[in-house]
């Protein structure tokens, strides 16, 4: 269960931030009673995401509208493309456009980038994981976006996992003391929720393993060859995640020295939008 603003809220919010007291370009220029029909058109290479989101924006505001899907959220698509057509009043197709274009574009882009480093792992038993990374109120859509490209979400906040990073561990005085008061905390409050715990160096990864309470550490800056003799130490006994200084031109590095998870900002906030328009047809 997620604490945040459910689709249809950001969808909501969305439109009236747009539309405010009125499309006054719209109203003034096209009749209330004209109808017509657009085409999504795709203009560069990519991974489809937003779809279904375009349709429950386009009936959240007129349920008139109807909508001819073509390709799915997951399709690769390449330029010249039509992912779908819409049809229904014209003044409201307007009025919707510019909503469904940026997030269509902004989620295709978070896809594109995903499915990229999603090839890149193939072969390999690690999974790429995204972070809390995200734009504010749009975490439900950009975490969709991650799966729609073939990636896996991380804790969606700061509510249903425990991630005790660098800050945490030093306030709480070491590493130790943070597990220990991590174990404690979840008894007295009757919560049942993972452990993952932030290493910088061998050492904290030793005291970390040591403990026996976390089932995953996140292994955060080592080097590759640092990260492949730290997951051998591990062997298996916890789930093991790397992070820091992971680029597309060294995940590939990374993801061979057997962590499990790699877990990546860069899928959400380091992303480029895809190009998409909607056109009318005559």
């Amino acid at each position: 269960m997620h604490s945040g603003l459910t689709i249809e809220q950001i969808i909501d919010f969305a439109l009236k931030e747009d539309i405010g007291h009125g499309d006054h370009t719209t109203l003034s220029t096209v009749p209330a009673d004209k109808r017509g029909k657009m085409a999504l058109f795709v203009k560069e290479e990519g991974i489809l995401a937003g779809v279904d989101l375009a349709r429950q924006i386009f009936h959240h505001y007129n349920p008139d509208i109807s909508m001819q899907i073509i390709l799915r959220d997951g399709s690769a698509i390449s330029k010249g493309d039509i992912a779908f057509l819409v049809e229904g009043p014209v003044q409201s197709l307007l009025t919707c456009e510019r909503l469904v274009l940026n997030f269509m574009q902004r989620l295709s882009g978070i896809a594109t980038q995903t499915n990229k480093m999603v090839k890149i792992l193939e072969g390999t038993n690690t999974k790429i994981l995204d972070t809390r990374k995200t734009t504010p109120l749009l975490r439900e859509l950009e975490k969709m976006a991650v799966r729609i490209g073939g990636g896996y979400n991380h804790r969606f906040g700061l509510f249903d996992m425990i991630l005790i990073k660098d800050n945490h561990v030093d306030f709480a005085g070491g590493i130790t003391k943070a597990l220990n008061q991590t174990k404690q905390y979840l008894a007295d409050k009757k919560l049942n929720l993972e452990i993952e715990i932030e290493v910088r160096n061998m050492e904290e990864l030793q005291e970390a393993l040591e403990a026996g309470i976390a089932s995953r550490i996140l292994i955060d800056n080592f080097k590759p060859d640092a990260m492949k003799e730290a997951v051998a130490f591990v062997n298996g006994r916890v789930l093991t995640e790397a992070s820091g200084g992971i680029t597309i031109d060294n995940l590939r590095e990374y993801a061979e020295t057997g962590v499990d998870f790699i877990s990546s900002g860069a899928l959400t906030h380091h992303i480029k939008s895809l190009d998409l328009s909607l056109k009318a047809l005559d």
